[in-house]
């Protein structure tokens, strides 16, 4: 039989990469964790009726928001 990899599979690895690179970039990994934590906290009370893509949870969602702010400061600035 042949398994094929669901697309949510390769969403949970690159999840667990961007998380890797929030941990290592963070001076302390609480912190951060309770950073995500709220972040996704926020998105879920205040935007729960207007997610793009009801397939990723709030906290991935929020980890990938922060590890593009990460990576590319030049979309924080306003």
């Amino acid at each position: 039989m042949i398994q094929r990899r669901s697309h949510s599979h390769f969403d949970s690895i690159q999840i667990a990469y961007r998380a890797e690179e929030l941990i290592g970039a963070a001076s302390n990994r609480y912190k951060i964790t309770v950073q995500v934590a709220n972040r996704a906290k926020k998105r879920h009370r205040y935007e729960s009726d207007n997610i793009d893509d009801p397939s990723i949870k709030p906290v991935m969602r929020a980890i990938i928001e922060m590890s593009d702010e990460l990576t590319q400061p030049e979309i924080l600035g306003d």
